[in-house]
């Protein structure tokens, strides 16, 4: 599997903060990590290639308050969240003037309660367009610690954005820098994620429960000199639904039992399907089930937001009726995915019914519509979730290279564990210029 996007992220962002040099390894080669690490150079941090997945990074994080060797900047950021907001809290601390935008649908994207909670500790950012989202312009504040209150019910990702900055609000006196969550924190996994890679830079997070979080006193990133990427777990999702579907079995390699992500739990959702699945140390494996098939499933997907669109997919060869709860943070990912979801299954001859956190899906009686042409909304994950539909009937679909984003050789690593059946004609895969078929 490639890297994991979320891991690849917040690693080079982390070995930018820290003391030391930091070669990280098996990192994903994706728009998203471009833009990170074209950011990070652009501000300064020394950054070497060595290698295809090697890279070898400076870090900056060795004074307090933080400082920054480029004080004034233009970033573009496309439409990467996981880059986006982390940098919007590091550079609201490090006393330059940058301005910060992106694609149109990430001016789409709220980071109001983000902005809220920086400003809490003095930060000056300014919306340069609707106020509540991006673009921004950010200034040299008067920063000064204290406790941070953010909202956790919007995205994870504005907590994690201040955990990883929290280190560089430490007062000089006893109090120490908290952040507390208000409302119900979604995506936890994530959270732990970010702490367990703090950790692994020599910053220790102490949390009660998911409401409060601070950092002991005296605690800085350090580099922990050579650091691997493990693989995406979102995008093993693709593969062991394969497996399931098609009656596998199908190995994904690159991650395993002791995974930290996580989407990791993915094929425990697969497992209550019916499907067969097996882990060992480095490796995942899924088949599918007996005779009757997989069954839907009633799942609550805090856990597995991103993974969950697979899911979405998966109902489509399930019996009964597959709901998908707590997904709200669907609606402000790359696109409005709950309504993109609902549409595009539709298209397929299912019934589905969407709220403003759930999908119910129910296959259509017969068999799949075929041909249908599935648009992507310049989504990621809707041109590899909707592949799996080839397993089922034939299907289009529409801009495929979105999959750069997070991995750009999708198809061709999904032809290559697909086969064609002349005697029953199921699946076919093919690739040309203009779309997936």
């Amino acid at each position: 599997m490639p890297g994991s996007k979320s891991i690849s992220n917040r690693i080079l962002l982390l070995a930018a903060l820290s003391e030391g040099v930091t070669d990280v390894c098996d990192l994903l080669a994706s728009d998203d990590t471009a833009r990170m690490l074209d950011a990070l150079s652009t501000l300064g941090v020394s950054i070497l290639q060595i290698g295809r997945d090697h890279y070898r990074l400076q870090g900056v994080g060795d004074q307090f308050p933080l400082r920054l060797p480029t004080t004034e900047a233009d970033l573009f950021l496309g439409n990467a969240g996981t880059v986006f907001r982390p940098l919007t809290a590091m550079l609201a601390l490090a006393q330059g003037h940058y301005r910060l935008s992106g694609v149109p649908r990430m001016h789409e994207r709220p980071i109001g309660d983000l902005v809220d909670a920086l400003r809490q500790v003095g930060a000056d950012i300014t919306y340069l367009g609707k106020e509540g989202f991006p673009p921004l312009q950010i200034k040299p504040g008067r920063i000064h610690p204290g406790e941070i209150t953010v909202r956790g019910e919007v995205s994870s990702q504005f907590l994690t954005a201040l955990l990883m900055v929290l280190p560089f609000l430490r007062a000089e006196m006893d109090e120490l820098p908290v952040i507390t969550v208000a409302g119900e924190l979604i995506s936890r996994p994530y959270i732990d994620l970010t702490i367990a890679l703090m950790a692994r830079f020599g910053v220790q997070v102490e949390r009660e429960e998911w409401r409060r979080f601070t950092v002991p006193a005296d605690q800085r990133y350090r580099s922990p000199g050579q650091v691997f990427v493990e693989g995406d777990a979102s995008s093993a999702s693709y593969f062991l639904a394969a497996g399931a579907i098609g009656r596998g079995p199908v190995r994904v390699e690159g991650l395993g039992r002791d995974s930290v992500q996580g989407d990791i739990r993915f094929a425990e959702a697969l497992e209550r399907m019916g499907a067969d699945i097996r882990f060992g140390d480095n490796w995942i494996e899924a088949s599918g089930p007996g005779p009757g098939g997989l069954r839907a499933i009633d799942l609550d997907c805090n856990h597995i937001p991103d993974a969950a669109m697979t899911l979405a997919v998966t109902a489509l060869f399930a019996r009964g009726n597959t709901v998908l709860r707590n997904i709200a943070s669907w609606r402000v990912k790359e696109t409005d995915r709950i309504a993109a979801m609902a549409q595009e299954l539709r298209k397929l001859g299912a019934e589905v019914e969407a709220g403003s956190d759930f999908l119910q899906i129910s296959p259509p009686r017969g068999e799949l519509v075929a041909n249908a042409a599935i648009d992507t909304y310049d989504d990621h994950r809707m041109a590899m979730c909707f592949s799996l539909v080839s397993f089922g009937a034939p299907v289009r679909i529409n801009d495929p290279r979105c999959v750069s984003k997070t991995f750009p050789d999708y198809f061709e690593k999904f032809a290559a564990i697909a086969y064609a059946d002349p005697g029953q004609g199921k699946f076919a895969a093919r690739i040309d210029s203009s779309d997936i078929s």
